[in-house]
């Protein structure tokens, strides 16, 4: 379905005066808080709603930064969707939709997601959130990776006229682990929807639980070897340590059997700290050999929040799962009805 709404003004379109400052600066003489160890106190429960899109939209191609004029018109335009639509836009979808002015949803009527499942979203000053490569894209797809984008597309069978359909189902397997409610990975970057980690620490440990799908990452800051290469886990293998007052943490051995961009890496080098009272800022880098031609890295900015964290409630035996693949069996039985009727003709 798609909405029309009031059209972006120029400003997305005129020349910018380029912004030099860091997406989120550090507060002025911030000490960060020492745990009882007299370690760095992250332990809190943090959000990631920014409406900042992964990759730089073309529109502002060349800037890293938004001017503090087009943060506000963007907000003003981020509230008036919000307010005026009753669409759920997940992802970069809020983005493109403030500087296009068109809403793209599925129809709520039909018992979809609608704008209630969604929580307010934020306005940073970057134009994405990958800082590297400088472009604000990702590296360019190896071979194995292109193969790959192209045998998902086929099973997801995305068009414009049919939406997200899944006739080509043979197995459940053909399934992403998302979509069999299996995980959304670890690290869960998509913001707006479920969104929230939250850390503890003890001296030896940090936990970090996601809110999607409950996942809870265990993480030893004590010197210990990684697991064998030949152990592969849905999270990855994750070692931590402290640099200062930011956390590192380096994840390898994450199953090959994962299906979502970050899960599928060789090595996720993933960097927290603590700029001030309400927010954390995060860095990841991802070396993905098998996907990209090249590393490349994000950075988010987390706010603090004072909302516990939600169950959620999907299974592997949802029935959504089972219900896909009936219906593509009954696709497939329409399809040779059709053809023996041509036939007998």
């Amino acid at each position: 379905m798609k909405t029309n709404v009031s059209r972006i003004p120029h400003f997305m379109l005129c020349v910018f005066t380029l912004v030099t400052a860091s997406a989120a600066c550090a507060q002025s003489g911030y000490q960060v808080p020492l745990t009882s160890d007299g370690q760095p106190d992250l332990q809190a429960v943090w959000a990631n709603n920014t409406i900042t899109p992964v990759e730089r939209p073309d529109i502002v191609e060349g800037r890293e930064f938004l001017s503090a004029e087009e943060m506000q018109r963007l907000e003003g335009r981020v509230s008036e969707i919000e307010s005026d639509s009753g669409a759920a836009l997940f992802g970069d979808e809020v983005y493109t939709a403030a500087l296009s002015g068109e809403i793209n949803s599925n129809d709520p009527t039909t018992g979809n997601y609608d704008n209630s499942w969604l929580v307010a979203r934020s306005v940073g000053n970057r134009t994405s959130q990958i800082i590297d490569p400088p472009n604000g894209k990702y590296p360019p797809l190896s071979e194995e990776g292109i193969a790959e984008r192209a045998r998902v597309a086929q099973i997801r069978n995305k068009n414009a006229a049919n939406g997200e359909r899944f006739e080509t189902l043979d197995s459940w397997l053909d399934l992403q682990t998302d979509d069999r409610c299996i995980s959304n990975g670890a690290p869960y970057l998509d913001s707006g929807y479920n969104s929230y980690w939250q850390i503890v620490q003890s001296r030896d440990y940090v936990v970090i639980v996601q809110e999607m799908f409950h996942d809870a990452r265990i993480i030893p800051l004590i010197d210990m070897p990684h697991v064998p290469e030949a152990i592969e886990l849905w999270h990855g293998d994750s070692r931590g340590y402290w640099d200062g007052d930011t956390l590192v943490v380096e994840t390898r051995n994450y199953s090959e059997k994962h299906n979502r961009s970050v899960n599928t890496a060789e090595l996720n080098v993933e960097r927290f700290t603590r700029i001030g009272e309400r927010q954390l800022r995060y860095l990841l880098t991802s070396h993905q050999p098998k996907t990209y031609t090249a590393p490349f890295t994000l950075e988010l900015i987390f706010d603090y929040s004072n909302a516990a964290i939600y169950e959620v409630a999907c299974h592997e035996g949802n029935y959504a799962m089972a219900n896909m693949l009936r219906g593509a069996r009954e696709e497939e039985r329409r399809e040779r009805e059709r053809l023996e009727s041509g036939n007998n003709n």
